[in-house]
């Protein structure tokens, strides 16, 4: 049911509306509130922010309708006016136009022409709604799901290349918080949550702010892919910030118990796929990247101490001249055959 304010000082006009409208308010298409004049119109919107159209007449005591035009837009911007005046001059219908009005109806009113005029406005009306509304949700939508997830989902052959992947070239790198599943058997669950999502947002920054983009998260763990020239340089310079970060923050207090956040890292480099992964049948897909660069940068991760972070020999091969790095030698990762050699990067 669509709200209409009229504002207009007769006092005639609120029982004609009431009768030339009675059908459709019966039958709850339209629902009428009125106003005096422009004052009482605005105290009428701050009460009740269901009005979808103002129908206004110019001339009124108090505030006339021109001036509640210029008004309209701080107290609801999506509300819109029509005008119905007996002053239909082109100067007041220009004025009306330039300040906002969506149309203008003369009187003595037609109230068929009226009600298409109402129809037209409420139409007009909705598709603002509709399109904030669309904001909002892509606004939420951001929230959850990766910058290049949404561009990917821009490109003209979207639906037609759902499980397309491709081989591209990039480092990854594994986060994980250090001694938090420990610390969660006894502490609070708010508490828990909230300290997850500010040491989360500590090390998101800092993935973002070397060109990395945030793949997902694994419980108290982050996937970050750096792709582009200079990945590796930038994916390693991303763990060392997001690392010293964390541990230059002040122990957490939970549930009587210091919890001092520290994190171990595994950082790789090579060939990945990427794409979409999952069932498109069940409309449940994860645009992701997977393959053994992935699996040894979490294996990395997963043989990294508190503040280590950990690459294997040939990411050491292409990095040892940007950064130090202690050898750790050879250990077995789960999965991998052979042991593999790994470093410890140092600064």
């Amino acid at each position: 049911m669509a709200k209409l304010l009229v504002v207009d000082d007769e006092a005639d006009l609120e029982i004609l509306i009431r009768q030339k409208f009675r059908k459709k308010i019966r039958e709850k298409v339209y629902s009428f509130v009125f106003a005096r004049d422009g004052n009482e119109a605005l105290a009428l919107l701050k009460e009740q922010d269901d009005i979808d159209v103002i129908l206004t007449d110019i001339n009124m005591p108090g505030m006339d309708g021109l001036t509640l035009l210029t008004k309209l837009p701080e107290a609801n911007p999506v509300i819109k006016a029509v005008m119905v005046s007996a002053y239909g001059d082109m100067d007041n219908i220009r004025t009306a136009m330039n300040r906002g009005a969506f149309d203008f109806v003369f009187k003595p009113v037609n109230f068929d022409d009226l009600d298409t005029t109402i129809e037209k406005t409420l139409q007009h009306v909705d598709q603002l709604k509709d399109t904030l509304r669309a904001i909002k949700e892509n606004n939420i939508l951001k929230m959850y799901v990766d910058e290049h997830v949404l561009n990917f989902m821009t490109h003209q052959e979207f639906e037609k290349s759902l499980m397309d992947n491709e081989t591209i070239e990039g480092s990854v790198v594994f986060l994980d918080i250090c001694g938090f599943t420990a610390i969660t058997e006894h502490a609070g669950a708010d508490s828990v949550v909230k300290m997850l999502n500010t040491l989360f947002d500590v090390i998101v920054k800092e993935m973002i702010n070397h060109q990395g983009h945030i793949d997902k998260f694994m419980g108290d763990a982050v996937m970050a892919v750096f792709k582009g020239d200079y990945h590796i340089d930038r994916a390693i310079d991303a763990a060392l910030a997001a690392r010293d970060r964390i541990a230059s923050m002040p122990p957490v207090d939970l549930a009587g118990d210091e919890f001092r956040p520290m994190v171990s890292i595994g950082v790789n480099s090579g060939e990945m796929i990427s794409g979409n992964i999952g069932s498109a049948s069940l409309k449940r897909l994860d645009y992701t990247v997977i393959g053994d660069t992935v699996n040894v940068a979490q294996r990395l991760q997963g043989a990294a101490k508190p503040g280590q972070i950990l690459v294997a020999e040939h990411v050491y091969q292409q990095a040892k001249q940007s950064f130090s790095f202690n050898e750790l030698g050879a250990v077995s990762l789960k999965n991998k055959a052979k042991p593999v050699l790994i470093y410890e990067v140092i600064e």
